[in-house]
């Protein structure tokens, strides 16, 4: 693609990490408002570390992710480069360029493709990411901004993470492959802003091959919305996580209304077994540190899961069960194929529904209660598995 607009798109003088920042700092100094944004040709732009964006909005379009590549050093390995946006950068969009990094082992910290913090309209949309920590890390406050078009590969994290307050996003129409952590993820902390996780949408989503947490986690908040997703053949982890564990970060749960909603998805050969003796369903339920509440999730289908379809789990402290599963409905679910694993946690598979009695040493049996309305379970070892006395699965019609 030529400069769509080059009037107000300037082009960097050459293809070095400080042409392209001479190019965005040129846009930023200009008073005449002129200058919006910079276009960058095909070519290879090697980069060092952070291009930071600051002072006002800029518009950065590249000829296309096929086309215009960004890449770390090939010399060396964990280089911290990508987007660092800060005061003033609010409004800013970027489109069409791929994103190679060098990383080879996870570093929490740097490695973020994009670092989002106190942003709002912010527009990523046609990028392509590749051997980052994360893709985008919203770390707080990101507010009314898309994320969209996007794909994301091998990366040694979470593909894009939401968290801090961050409201009225939408994230839509993204691939990811191979992530290290969450490959879409909603995390209610509170340790850099007080907001609630609120009012997000994260719909038409697929998930592949996760190789460490789930494809799909929300962890807290209310009035946030994820549909439209496929999720197929994660590593350890499920495939759909839900979970009101705090992490040990300040943390608000599930609010109770308007709901958290789930619907009008698939997963396919989902679960796994991590933290030694622990396994995932396809679908993890996990009522942890934080209240467990207003959760609805609609039309589900389960095909072939690891080990379970839906595994309710419950955290315990000190012999005590932290929160229950409360006001949670599931609607049109169906599960097929959810046979013995026939491995050595075969004892713990099989299980189309699964109230975990006993997850790991020390902990204890899932607490609260579920209702399905119009469950449909068929190929499956055992259809609905509870031992506890301390959980309750309601059917309807």
């Amino acid at each position: 693609m030529a400069n769509p607009d080059p009037a107000h798109l300037t082009v960097p003088a050459g293809f070095g990490q400080q042409d392209v920042q001479n190019a965005l700092d040129k846009v930023r100094m200009d008073t005449t408002g002129t200058l919006t944004g910079v276009y960058l040709p095909a070519g290879q732009y090697s980069v060092t570390g952070k291009l930071l964006v600051y002072g006002k909005p800029v518009k950065v379009v590249g000829a296309g992710v096929w086309y215009t590549r960004f890449t770390a050093p090939t010399n060396q390995e964990n280089t911290d480069t990508g987007w660092d946006l800060q005061n003033g950068a609010s409004g800013s969009s970027f489109t069409g360029f791929a994103w190679f990094g060098n990383y080879t082992s996870r570093i929490d910290g740097p490695g973020h493709t994009w670092d989002l913090r106190n942003q709002s309209n912010v527009i990523i949309d046609d990028v392509w990411i590749e051997h980052q920590v994360v893709g985008v890390w919203g770390a707080a406050a990101v507010m009314n901004s898309t994320f969209t078009n996007m794909r994301i590969r091998d990366l040694m994290a979470d593909g894009i993470n939401l968290t801090n307050g961050s409201q009225g996003n939408l994230v839509s129409n993204d691939e990811a492959r191979t992530t290290g952590d969450d490959s879409f993820a909603l995390f209610a902390a509170l340790d850099q802003n007080s907001g609630d996780l609120k009012n997000n949408t994260y719909q038409n989503l697929t998930a592949l091959l996760p190789w460490r947490a789930a494809g799909v986690a929300v962890y807290g908040g209310y009035a946030n919305t994820i549909q439209n997703f496929y999720v197929a053949d994660t590593l350890c982890y499920s495939g759909l996580t839900v979970s009101s564990l705090n992490f040990g970060f300040p943390f608000e749960g599930f609010g109770a209304s308007p709901p958290t909603t789930i619907r009008n998805f698939a997963l396919a050969r989902d679960g796994g077994h991590f933290w030694g003796s622990q396994v995932f369903g396809a679908v993890w339920m996990f009522s942890a540190t934080q209240p467990f509440q207003g959760i609805r999730v609609n039309d589900a289908t389960i095909t072939d899961p690891t080990y379970s379809g839906i595994m309710f789990q419950t955290d315990y402290v000190n012999g005590q069960p932290l929160n229950p599963v409360t006001d949670t409905i599931f609607t049109n679910t169906t599960i097929t194929g959810a046979r013995r694993s026939g491995d050595q946690f075969d004892a713990k598979s099989g299980f189309a529904i699964w109230a975990n009695p006993m997850p790991e040493p020390g902990q204890g049996p899932a607490v609260g209660s579920v209702t399905f309305n119009h469950l449909v379970l068929s190929n499956n070892a055992v259809d609905i598995e509870n031992t506890t006395t301390t959980f309750t699965i309601t059917v309807n019609p």
